[in-house]
């Protein structure tokens, strides 16, 4: 990737490394542990993002 981004390209990739995050616990003490963790996580090797 370049090392000189554009704006809305650095704004995506903010917003996916801020999403990127574990539930937090108070959230899973709050719904009995309905919702443990997110099943969605991305890590940076497994799966890459599209159109960024």
């Amino acid at each position: 990737m370049a090392r000189n981004k554009h704006v809305a390209r650095k704004l995506r990739l903010a917003s996916a490394l801020k999403s990127n995050c574990s539930v937090p616990v108070w959230v899973t003490i709050k719904t009995l542990r309905k919702v443990p963790y997110r099943p969605r996580r991305r890590n940076w090797r497994r799966s890459k993002l599209r159109n960024v």
